[in-house]
């Protein structure tokens, strides 16, 4: 870990939305290699196994909603599902990921907007996902209010977001990968100093799965549950719209 690590504006703020945006946009373009690589490929089934849990059978020709979508890749993860012939909204504010995420589905849309201020009308969608974004948000109960605003009665949320594993060892094997390991490779392939440097210090801060739920359920869900991904270095959370 770098020793300006520390200094990354992961408490919120105006700075950590500039921050937010300047690095996505800077790594764009090997985003995708990325994720990939740092994953072990991890990351495709885990949108898998997210997807699994939207519920979307239930109405397979409905408008889902994947927020802070970066490069489309959980929408498009929807997409390919058999059966499913609805629509996807990809809303993010980075526009050069959106532009990465073009041409992976006819059923995506892509949409330029904030998370905090989505250019949505009230229950506009029958679905949602997010795949490791509330993370970056400015105020995550903020996003949390207005994903559910946009979501009709009875819609479930889905989050993926990283964790920190609570057994000892596999603990202490993550944190030498995550802090030391991962960021090398970031700053190999992105040539960007602090990027994924990002990662582990946003987690660090970030609340734990069951503070999130808790979160979602003051925030207008209910039936909110968490499962631990390959021991805990990733949370899905799953919420209905009251």
């Amino acid at each position: 870990m770098l020793a300006s690590d520390r200094e990354l504006p992961v408490s919120g703020g105006p700075e950590k939305r500039a921050y937010v945006r300047s690095i996505f946009t800077a790594i764009a373009p090997t985003y995708d290699r990325l994720n990939r690589i740092i994953s072990f490929r991890l990351d495709q089934g885990w949108r898998r196994f997210a997807v699994a849990r939207l519920g979307w059978e239930r109405k397979p020709e409905g408008v889902y909603l994947d927020l802070c979508a970066g490069t489309l890749d959980f929408g498009a993860t929807l997409a390919r599902r058999p059966g499913f012939h609805g629509r996807i909204v990809g809303a993010d504010f980075v526009r050069p990921m959106l532009e990465r995420g073009r041409g992976k589905s006819f059923r995506l849309v892509p949409v330029a907007a904030d998370a905090l201020d989505l250019p949505f009308p009230d229950l506009a969608f029958d679905g949602a996902m997010v795949g490791w974004g509330v993370r970056n948000l400015v105020d995550l109960d903020a996003g949390l209010v207005e994903a559910a605003r946009v979501l009709k009665p009875g819609a479930r949320l889905v989050i993926l977001e990283m964790a920190v594993p609570e057994q000892r060892l596999l603990r202490a094997a993550f944190q030498v990968y995550f802090r030391r390991i991962m960021p090398r490779i970031g700053r190999l392939v992105s040539k960007h100093t602090t990027a994924y440097s990002w990662l582990p210090e946003s987690t660090r801060v970030f609340p734990t799965p069951m503070e999130l739920a808790r979160r979602m359920e003051a925030q207008g869900f209910d039936s909110v549950r968490y499962e631990l991904l390959m021991g805990g270095v990733c949370a899905m959370h799953v919420g209905t719209k009251a």
